[in-house]
């Protein structure tokens, strides 16, 4: 009895710990992939590699030229990616939108120059749901409910 209650004493303390730095951690649990609310992945970070890795091949393709992504917002939760980003060229230059089907709003004053995307995670890959370039409004205030993706995603800090 004096064991099984020397055990259970054990048991109790280390679960009492394990809480208290889960507590102390704001809900992540670092090294692992339970993370519960939403967060950034650091840069280098293999995540946010592969998230703007699958972003970039759609704006590419309808820029029709190679671009890096300044980061305005990125927010992680539950499969969920949301960005808010400002393309370049690899060099840190300003893309040229001539020849792209962006260029008449660009003349017109009507573009911004952002690009927004929302990615799900499936089968282990980043995969984009939706994509918006030059908006000048704000295409994602419904995509909480109509992709169904975490609310928390979209919020600034």
């Amino acid at each position: 009895m004096r064991k099984s209650l020397s055990a259970l004493v054990l048991l109790l303390t280390l679960i009492a710990c394990s809480l208290l730095v889960l507590a102390q951690s704001g809900g992540t649990i670092q090294g692992g992939s339970a993370k519960t609310g939403p967060y950034t992945p650091e840069r280098g970070a293999a995540e946010r590699k592969a998230i703007l890795d699958a972003l970039r091949v759609p704006i590419e393709k309808q820029l029709k030229q190679p671009v890096i992504f300044k980061i305005d917002h990125l927010k992680v939760q539950s499969g969920w990616a949301f960005v808010l980003a400002q393309p370049q060229r690899p060099d840190g230059g300003s893309l040229d939108y001539s020849g792209t089907i962006y260029q008449e709003a660009v003349d017109a004053g009507a573009f911004d120059d952002g690009v927004i995307g929302l990615l799900r995670k499936t089968n282990g890959r980043w995969r984009v749901v939706q994509f918006v370039i030059g908006a000048t409004d704000v295409p994602y205030v419904d995509w909480d409910k109509k992709y169904r993706a975490p609310r928390a995603i979209f919020k600034w800090e």
